[in-house]
């Protein structure tokens, strides 16, 4: 098992092999993993001809002829560019945001633009002498392809344009050249190689007024706001690709036990909790009533001129997000913009109630003639659905988003995650532990070693702490205690004020988790047997009949980040638990028959991806743990 976290580094042993560069699947162009992440950073491949192509972290511009620029600093982490400082150089953001017209003119002349504001010639020239030519410059790029976090430096002549400069050295700017690796003129460089371009095969520009990286750094959560361009961003380039590694590290782990990959459905009939409808039926009515106008104010506005009004609000919080406005006036923006919501929520109301439109409540709905013909939800759990297939084939998982419909907004709370669950025939609640022990060290191990460079990157942007954490649980072993024996360490902390009382029988909150985790043991910890009302119905019941056979693996900092259990083969238990939980029975007959015919005991775990990440970066919010999160009062893109 050991070798399988190695999995990805074996070829970098032979990197100083002559041997022809591996091109990216599926296209002609080099990776720049393929080159940067060697042994060697790619000195060995000086002389090689390539094509890659990426996207511009930072540009300089530097006169032919002139002592090449000092080297361009590291990318920030949320903003994509370089946020080094130079007076003897050109900078892509001075650049792009500089009002002076000298430099407008400049750059048009140096391109060949046909700029409204200024002719490209100049008096003498119109006199009819001859003008003399532009200057010729050198453009020093970092691209980026998100294939690593490491950037490669690309020189590219003026004379290989026909984009103009100022649009060449934006950033976000795609680019694909051609050219011949060499070795950095500058000596002070810290780049291994850099291309020198000898070929734009591409050039894809932005528009620096609208594109929101290329204003200023942005922190984590405004870029939510652009989770379309936020994967561009160092910082979450980064987060991504370990994400990617936690995903296929799963993969391996299970396939390698010897798991089978089952795909459960998304949509269920079994409810319970808070749970995301499904239905055609809203928004169909019988009301065949004429018409009516919309409903105005006193004042003459009506609902079409107020959602206008939103519309041009929220306009302007893009850009004063985008540009160098405070953060009070961001603030205050963002007020006026919710009043005006407010105003138009209430004229929807009245217009509403004018025409007669109400809500339909769900139990007036005849789900009989919905889309499925019945009750049906977005699931919140895959382990039922499993249960079925370990019932014949011994040992499942599945991966996939579930869904929970509770009304909370926390750095710790998605309405959509994407879960990795199991269920295992002939396994127990001991068994199940094992398993999510040994999987989340496999994990923290994996990346660790398959990331290295981005665990750096991580490190050194967002926790400091990350990597030596990390280490320290892939090679300890994971304490166990009960629930009771929980509440009594709570209870012990007679100077620790809870908000939440920690008595017996009581769920345990995020305030309890956190003690126990980041100040008694300062590491993950499992806590099992809990009481029988703070887990479902299905959960086994233990012989004291007041706990059932459930564990939670929590961590510091995040909190559960793996849920387990030993589920309830007898019939007659779980019948009876069905009921007490005031359940209707025949939307569980199928779960029940699993019980009737050739019962057997099985238990699995449940990791939520999202949080693992948190775990795995430091990231302080889930929100920034996933490409697109859906929370409650939140569902951009």
């Amino acid at each position: 098992m050991e070798s399988l976290g190695k999995t990805h580094q074996k070829e970098l042993d032979d990197d100083l092999s002559p041997k022809p560069i591996t091109l990216s699947k599926y296209s002609n162009r080099v990776e720049l993993k393929t080159l940067l992440e060697r042994s060697d950073r790619g000195a060995g491949l000086v002389g090689k001809r390539l094509v890659i192509g990426g996207w511009v972290k930072s540009c300089r511009a530097v006169k032919k002829d002139s002592p090449p620029p000092p080297v361009v600093g590291d990318p920030s982490p949320s903003s994509g560019g370089d946020q080094s400082h130079t007076t003897a150089n050109i900078r892509c953001t001075e650049i792009i945001q500089s009002k002076m017209n000298i430099f407008r003119r400049f750059f048009d002349v140096l391109s060949g633009g046909g700029g409204k504001t200024y002719p490209i010639f100049d008096k003498t020239e119109l006199a009819g002498q001859k003008a003399p030519p532009p200057p010729e410059y050198v453009f020093y790029f970092l691209i980026s392809d998100g294939s690593s976090v490491s950037s490669l430096q690309v020189v590219v002549d003026s004379a290989l344009s026909t984009v103009p400069a100022t649009q060449l050295m934006a950033l976000g700017t795609c680019i694909v050249a051609e050219g011949v690796l060499r070795l950095p003129l500058a000596a002070s460089t810290k780049h291994v190689i850099e291309l020198e371009a000898e070929k734009l095969l591409h050039v894809g520009v932005v528009d620096p007024e609208k594109y929101p990286l290329s204003k200023k750094q942005l922190p984590l959560h405004m870029l939510r706001d652009y989770s379309h361009f936020r994967p561009r961003t160092t910082t979450v380039g980064s987060v991504t690709r370990v994400h990617s590694a936690l995903t296929l590290a799963s993969h391996t782990f299970l396939q390698y036990h010897g798991f089978l990959y089952v795909q459960v459905p998304v949509i269920t009939t079994t409810r319970f909790g808070e749970m995301f409808r499904v239905t055609t039926l809203l928004g169909k009515t019988d009301n065949k009533e004429e018409k009516k106008p919309p409903v105005k104010e006193k004042d003459g506005f009506s609902i079409d001129t107020v959602k206008a009004a939103i519309k041009e609000k929220t306009r302007l919080i893009d850009h004063l997000k985008r540009s160098d406005s405070n953060r009070e006036a961001v603030v205050a923006a963002v007020h006026d913009l919710k009043k005006t919501s407010d105003l138009a929520s209430q004229l929807e109301m009245k217009q509403n109630s004018k025409s007669g439109t109400t809500l339909v409540k769900s139990e007036k709905l005849d789900f009989s003639k919905d889309f499925f013909g019945r009750d049906t939800y977005l699931t919140a759990s895959g382990r039922f659905h499993l249960e079925s297939y370990a019932s014949a084939l011994g040992k499942v998982y599945t991966f996939g988003p579930r869904f929970v419909a509770d009304k909370i907004d926390n750095a710790r709370h998605l309405a959509e995650m994407w879960n990795v669950e199991t269920e295992m025939a002939f396994s127990e609640l001991d068994d199940a532990m094992d398993c999510a022990d040994e999987y989340f060290k496999f994990l923290c191990k994996y990346i660790l070693e398959n990331r290295q460079e981005d665990m750096k990157f991580i490190s050194k942007r967002v926790d400091k702490t990350i990597t030596t954490r990390l280490e320290a649980t892939a090679s300890s072993s994971l304490l166990r205690f009960s629930y009771t024996e929980a509440i009594n360490l709570l209870q012990k902390a007679t100077a620790r004020k809870f908000e939440t009382k920690p008595e017996w029988g009581v769920a345990l909150t995020t305030e309890h988790l956190s003690y126990l985790t980041d100040e008694i043991y300062k590491g993950p910890v499992i806590i099992h047997s809990y009481p029988k009302v703070a887990k479902p119905f299905y959960v086994r019941l233990n012989d004291d009949k007041k706990t059932v056979a459930a564990f939670d693996l929590v961590v510091p900092k995040v909190g559960v980040v793996i849920t387990g259990s030993q589920n309830e083969e007898r019939f007659e238990v779980l019948n009876a638990r069905i009921g007490e939980f005031g359940f209707t029975r025949e939307k569980f007959e199928w779960y029940l028959d699993l019980r009737r015919h050739g019962t057997v005991k099985h238990s699995g775990i449940s990791l939520s991806m999202e949080h693992m990440l948190l775990f795995a970066t430091g990231l302080p919010d889930i929100k920034d743990a996933i490409p697109f999160p859906r929370s409650w009062g939140n569902a951009n893109n």
